[in-house]
């Protein structure tokens, strides 16, 4: 959503000095917000004992952030070896991280199981062969298909690429209990930026009709359900927020259920990223050119290689211009970075106060799938990251990319082959 208040509160006033010091553009973060969204995780299912959340390290993968999710008991899920490593190095352990796996080669099983390994959630079947030795507890991504619909962000399950569909479930579970896995989970991710709280709670319930579809074929018990990630958070001002505590008291009352039919009850997983730091950071850029032409074009120093959201997706974030109120003067405008692409904009026909070469644009909800989808095209530069902490101070988390780092990658050793061939490149053809 728009900044918070209390968030505006903190930054704002101290912004022109941040922006002299650092230099534009930067994302910066709101620790006070992201511990209170983390509070709030774990008083909705207070109630459920083992309850965890994995915070998607995809989100915004920066080691400091990460340590302030580990200070809140937080795992983290991961989705590539990078993550993993990452996740390591902040000193999380076996049991905090989850590596749901996707398209996996063996190589990067082989670096998910060092260093005591971590909770496998495997995306396919075929996976169990090419992990070289199964954990004693397995999970895996389940895709109910045409069971179920999603949402514009991620698509519908039929045409997703990720999970075990319908079908294969039950030979996923068995496959995995006789090659000697003892413990089991099952996990699932089918919407992004969800606002419907009962669509997140369907979800779990789907997953709990599951378990006991399984352990009445199997023979099994389950130690742990993971709902996903795709709490969403409203974007548009005039948006209604989730609603959190509904859906924490609805699902913990569908797994108190479970446990009165079944005798147990599974430990509930989720995966919040976008939920946990969307809202809780912007990207400040300066206004540096103004262009009349068949629009208004207002020009800043970040472009999509710091937000791609709304190149990529059509998304909205709103943005504030520092010290100008919205709605007074205001002008339609679009704010566009310098890549040489048309969709490099922030904001398209938007109207805002009128805005003049060096002020302070804030672009909101940059706290997720910001700078972590960054690019380097056109040789653009990804920008620092910001972290504004509990005392008021701020501190540099990540430092701007430079033109060394863009050009690392045209260092290194000759490296030539000659490739012998034993036949015409006609027989081959042939």
């Amino acid at each position: 959503m728009p900044m918070t208040t209390e968030f505006e509160q903190r930054l704002y006033p101290i912004l022109p000095q941040i922006a002299a010091h650092y230099g534009t553009p930067f994302h910066i973060y709101d620790e006070v917000g992201i511990r209170d969204t983390g509070r709030q995780l774990l008083e909705g299912f207070a109630r459920l004992d083992g309850f965890q959340e994995f915070f998607a390290v995809k989100a915004l993968p920066n080691p400091e952030i990460l340590k302030l999710m580990a200070a809140m008991g937080f795992g983290f899920d991961c989705s590539s070896v990078a993550e993993l490593t990452l996740c390591r190095q902040i000193g999380a352990g076996p049991e905090q991280l989850m590596f749901t796996s996707n398209n996996t080669s063996a190589a990067e099983f082989e670096v998910a199981l060092q260093d005591g390994g971590c909770i496998l959630n495997l995306d396919d079947i075929s996976l169990l062969e090419k992990v070289p030795q199964l954990p004693e507890l397995l999970s895996f991504r389940y895709n109910p298909g045409p069971r179920r619909t999603g949402n514009d962000i991620i698509g519908n399950p039929v045409e997703a690429k990720y999970g075990v569909s319908y079908d294969q479930l039950e030979e996923a579970y068995r496959r995995a209990r006789d090659r000697g896995v003892k413990h089991y989970g099952l996990h699932t991710m089918l919407a992004s930026n969800e606002l419907n709280y009962t669509y997140m709670v369907a979800t779990a319930e789907m997953l709990l009709e599951e378990m006991e579809r399984l352990s009445a074929a199997l023979g099994i018990q389950f130690a742990f359900v993971n709902i996903g990630g795709g709490l969403g958070i409203p974007y548009q001002p005039d948006a209604k927020p989730l609603n959190f505590s509904a859906m924490a008291d609805e699902i913990t009352a569908r797994m108190a259920a479970f446990k009165q039919r079944n005798g147990y009850m599974p430990h509930l997983y989720l995966e919040s990223g976008r939920y946990m730091t969307g809202p809780h950071g912007v990207l400040v850029t300066a206004a540096i050119n103004r262009k009349e032409i068949y629009r208004t074009y207002v020009g800043v120093d970040a472009n999509m290689s710091a937000l791609m959201r709304p190149g990529m997706y059509g998304a909205y974030h709103h943005i504030t211009v520092l010290g100008k109120p919205a709605g007074v003067d205001a002008e339609v405008v679009d704010v566009t970075g310098s890549l040489c692409e048309n969709n490099d904009k922030f904001a398209i026909q938007r109207r805002l106060p009128p805005i003049r070469e060096g002020d302070l644009l804030c672009i909101h909800d940059t706290g997720a799938h910001g700078h972590a989808m960054g690019f380097n095209y056109n040789g653009k530069l990804r920008p620092k990251e910001l972290l504004l902490r509990q005392d008021g101070s701020v501190a540099l988390i990540r430092r701007a990319e430079t033109l060394a780092d863009h050009f690392a990658t045209l260092k290194f050793e000759p490296d030539e082959l000659a490739p012998e061939r034993s036949h015409p490149v006609s027989e081959l053809r042939n």
